[in-house]
C-alpha cells in the first residue's frame, strides 16, 4: 500500500520502505512505499557488503526493503538509496512502525469513502493528527480504544469523525497487554511474625488497589514465598508501578522488622 506524505522527497539519511520494481545489472528501482509510490534507485554498491555475484542475489521483484536515502536532487526529483547501510535492528523497528502505519491508513481511509470524505482528508484530518500527538497514529487509536473519544479529541481530530473512528477502532484493533511477575520473600524470627507478615501483605495490597488501571494479584506460593503479577498496556507504567510498590514495602518491612527481598520472574 502506497502511504501519502507531507513532504515531496525524502531527507538525506532518512529510513524508508521501499517495493523493488526494476532489478538491472546496475542496480535496482524501488517504489516508495511511504511517498506514495515515489522512485528511488539502488545502487549495485550500495544494495550489500558482501560478495554477490548478482544483484539479484540480495533484492527481487516485489520485495519490500527497508532502505537509507544517501542522495537527493530536489531539481532533478531523484532519490538514491542504500540498502546495506541499513542495520538489522534499524530495519525492525522501521518495518515494525510502517506495518502499524498501514493498518491505520487502511482503515482511515475505508472510513473515508464510507463518510464521503476525501483521501487527503483522511490524512490531514486524522493519520497525521495522530502521529502528531501519539507519535504513531495506531498508539492513538489504541490509546481510544482505551479512554474513549477523548483519546481522539485530545488530537484535534474534527467531530465528525470521533464516533465512526472510535466505532471502527474497537472492531479492528486489539490492545495487547504485558505483563512483569516477581517473587518476595518476606521472613521474621518473632514470635508474632505471622501477624507482621500478613500486616505487610495488606500494605501491598492496599498499594495495588489504588492502581485502577492496572490488573493486579498478588499470592502465595508457599510460604515464606508470595507471587505479585501486574498486568496492563504499558510496559514503562508497570515498571514504575511495581518499584513505587517495592519502595513502600521495603520500607514497609523494615518497620516491622521482616527480612525482604524480591526476584524478578522472566516471563
Amino acid at each position: 500500500m502506497n502511504l501519502k506524505s507531507r513532504k515531496s522527497l525524502p531527507d538525506v539519511g532518512e529510513l524508508v520502505v521501499g517495493t523493488v520494481r526494476n532489478v538491472m545489472d546496475m542496480g535496482a528501482y524501488l517504489a516508495l512505499d511511504e511517498y506514495d509510490g515515489f522512485p528511488a534507485f539502488l545502487p549495485w554498491s550500495e544494495a550489500t557488503s558482501k560478495s554477490v555475484r548478482s544483484i539479484e542475489d540480495v533484492v527481487k521483484e516485489g520485495q519490500k526493503v527497508v532502505v537509507k536515502v544517501i542522495r537527493v536532487d530536489k531539481v532533478k526529483k531523484h532519490v538514491d538509496v542504500s540498502l546495506k547501510r541499513v542495520m538489522e535492528g534499524e530495519k525492525r523497528r522501521k518495518m515494525a512502525f510502517y506495518k502499524r502505519y498501514v493498518k491505520v491508513a487502511t482503515l482511515v481511509t475505508l472510513l473515508a469513502e464510507k463518510l464521503g470524505r476525501s483521501i487527503d482528508e483522511a490524512y490531514r484530518d486524522v493519520i497525521w493528527r495522530l502521529e502528531d500527538t501519539y507519535g504513531d497514529p495506531l498508539t492513538g487509536l489504541e490509546r481510544a480504544v482505551l479512554e474513549g473519544e477523548q483519546a481522539l479529541r485530545n488530537a484535534g481530530i474534527p467531530e465528525y469523525w470521533i464516533k465512526p473512528l472510535l466505532e471502527i477502532a474497537r472492531t479492528h484493533i486489539e490492545v495487547k497487554t504485558v505483563r512483569i511477575s516477581g517473587i518476595m520473600t518476606i521472613k521474621s524470627t518473632a514470635s508474632d511474625g505471622l501477624y507482621r507478615v500478613k500486616d505487610l501483605l495488606l500494605r501491598i495490597k492496599g498499594l495495588l488497589e489504588k492502581e485502577p488501571k492496572v490488573k493486579a494479584r498478588l499470592y502465595t506460593v508457599g510460604s515464606p514465598r508470595y507471587r505479585i503479577d501486574l498486568e496492563g498496556h504499558d510496559f514503562k507504567i508497570l515498571e514504575s508501578i511495581l518499584k513505587k510498590i517495592l519502595e513502600e514495602a521495603s520500607k514497609e518491612a523494615e518497620r516491622l522488622k521482616l527480612e525482604f527481598s524480591f526476584e524478578r520472574l522472566k516471563e
